[in-house]
């Protein structure tokens, strides 16, 4: 679609003609008259153009005056709506790959799996829902690392995600090592919402740096703090039933979470993990698309180059046989 920018200048258009007409005319005065100008005055009555197309000239500088005009207004082609989305969150995930989330007590899709596996198939489907978020990655054992830095492009982190391994990082639980590299990755970003997604399925074992004092530096820096818990339920061995005592201490993540203003959440098995993230795109929802862009470009260039063709056929002088040829 062709749109104006400036299309006041259109007001322009009348403006050679109001001259034209209101203007106060030129009074003769003295003037130098040459001894030739009675053959000057012939010879342009002679023209052979103005015998073929009596007022082209005129005809040409009206249509350039127009295409100049037209050319003023910035005339532009504006392609279809493109969506872009609204500032989102900046939202990190921390996943425990210690060597306690081998056990093999978890369901996806009827198959038993292991933890870490439950966690990439459900986390993942979480991942690709958060447009508009950039999303990054820690993995922590022995010691926390980022395996993703903050990134728009989910498919990535994803993959990523997918392919991690248990004991990637050490076989014990840095919880507080994860959250102070979380708050280092998110303390400079621009973003007003700074959102940590941590899962364990163990205590804290290992690190420099403790749970509560890691928290604290979050929630100095403004970072909401989501913890779970995962794991840890009945198993039905031999028609009996043996209860796992789970080896998370729950106190300690409700008190990450609290401290932060996020939440705590429990999951047993994959579909209530699965009710949590789901919970957790209600709780730090996906900025809505609010603002919108439209593709231009610029065609003044056109009508300008095309009055400049007309002003420059308006000046040239026909050569004299040309003027004879057309005449005939």
């Amino acid at each position: 679609m062709i749109e104006l920018l400036w299309p006041w200048l259109l007001l322009a258009l009348p403006l050679p003609w109001l001259v034209h007409r209101h203007a106060p005319a030129i009074r003769a005065g003295r003037a130098v008259r040459l001894p030739i100008q009675s053959e000057l005055q012939i010879a342009a009555a002679a023209d052979g153009t103005q015998r073929l197309i009596p007022g082209w000239r005129t005809l040409a500088c009206v249509a350039a005056w127009v295409l100049l005009v037209v050319a003023t207004t910035r005339p532009v082609w504006l392609g279809e709506p493109i969506r872009l989305p609204a500032s989102g969150r900046d939202l990190m995930l921390a996943v425990d790959v210690s060597g306690s989330m081998e056990e093999s007590d978890m369901e996806v899709n009827g198959r038993r799996v292991n933890r870490l596996r439950a966690v990439q198939s459900v986390a993942s489907e979480f991942i690709e829902r958060r447009v508009g978020d950039r999303v990054g990655l820690i993995l922590f054992g022995d010691r926390a690392y980022v395996y993703s830095p903050l990134s728009l492009d989910r498919d990535t982190v994803a993959s990523l995600l997918s392919d991690a391994l248990v004991g990637l990082a050490g076989q014990k639980t840095a919880i507080g090592d994860a959250i102070g590299l979380a708050a280092k990755r998110l303390q400079d970003s621009p973003s007003r919402e700074r959102v940590l997604i941590l899962l364990t399925d163990g205590v804290n074992t290992a690190g420099e740096l403790t749970p509560d004092k890691a928290a604290e530096l979050a929630a100095t820096l403004g970072i909401r703090i989501h913890t779970i818990g995962f794991g840890g339920g009945p198993q039905t061995l031999g028609g009996f039933f043996q209860i796992q005592q789970a080896q998370i201490d729950e106190r300690q993540l409700q008190a990450i979470a609290g401290q932060t203003g996020g939440r705590y959440f429990r999951a047993r098995n994959t579909e209530e993990l699965e009710a949590i993230y789901r919970l957790l795109d209600d709780i730090e929802p996906v900025e809505v698309d609010a603002l919108s862009v439209r593709p231009r470009r610029e065609l003044f260039i056109w009508p300008l180059a095309a009055a400049a063709l007309l002003a420059g056929l308006v000046s040239l002088r026909w050569p004299g046989r040309l003027r004879a040829g057309m005449a005939a």
